[in-house]
């Protein structure tokens, strides 16, 4: 890979990735409010969509959050509790299981989309597209752990990519800080940002609405009176037979 085109996946792309993502989900939100939901297709079949859903959701959360504050925390935060070497310890265990869950219910919810003929006929080519694209992703991710587990010794690998998405995050990108680093770490994190790039033309946008339900917790009750009809006397009252 060229310097020029190193520069611009790790540098620039990152940006483009975001921008798409925060303005197309604003844009879709303001003018295509209909196609903001998951589409759920648990009428044609519920069994395996139970399991796969499940499973995904609970695996795919933990990933999440596991990276969002295990990548973008700064070293010198967590080293009061933990050591670098523990903390990759402790990223390749619990990311090693939350990524087999993640791996059995995204698997699950793969098969059923192509193998079912009716789910196949009513799901969007996007639908599987972004389901692939996961797939891949997650199975890029977990092609990790062994290099990772081979680092605990020496973090030094891992503390340069969190350095570089901190970077990111902080508008000071550096990609060199990725140079040299294993093919599987750089594809792993060109695929996320090209999922995001996706996000907003995908199913995936209800991911919105599940972080935005948690606002509801601090919503204030509404308080619900019967309404009373000023009702003039001898007017539409109800006649009593005799």
């Amino acid at each position: 890979m060229t310097s020029t085109v190193h520069n611009f996946l790790f540098n620039v792309y990152p940006y483009i990735c975001l921008a798409i993502f925060l303005m197309g989900s604003l844009a879709r939100f303001d003018r295509d409010q209909y196609t903001w939901k998951s589409d759920s297709s648990q009428l044609l079949r519920s069994g395996q969509l139970r399991w796969g859903s499940n499973l995904f959701h609970a695996g795919i959360l933990f990933l999440f959050f596991g990276h969002l504050f295990g990548q973008l925390t700064p070293h010198a935060v967590y080293e009061i509790f933990l050591t670098a070497p523990q903390k990759q310890l402790l990223a390749v265990i619990a990311g090693g299981v939350a990524g087999l869950i993640c791996f059995i219910g995204l698997t699950l919810l793969l098969h059923r989309r192509i193998f079912d003929p009716r789910i196949r006929l009513t799901s969007h080519r996007t639908d599987l597209a972004i389901l692939v694209i996961l797939w891949i992703q997650l199975v890029i991710g977990l092609s990790t752990l062994p290099s990772s587990l081979h680092h605990v010794s020496d973090p030094k690998t891992m503390i340069q990519l969190a350095s570089y998405l901190q970077g990111i995050a902080t508008l000071r990108p550096d990609a060199s800080l990725v140079t040299g680093t294993e093919w599987h770490f750089q594809a792993h994190m060109l695929f996320g940002m090209t999922i995001f790039l996706l996000f907003p033309f995908s199913r995936l946008v209800h991911v919105w609405s599940g972080f935005g339900s948690v606002a509801y917790l601090f919503r204030p009750y509404q308080v619900v009176r019967a309404r009373r009809l000023n009702v003039p006397a001898g007017q539409n009252q109800p006649h009593r037979q005799s």
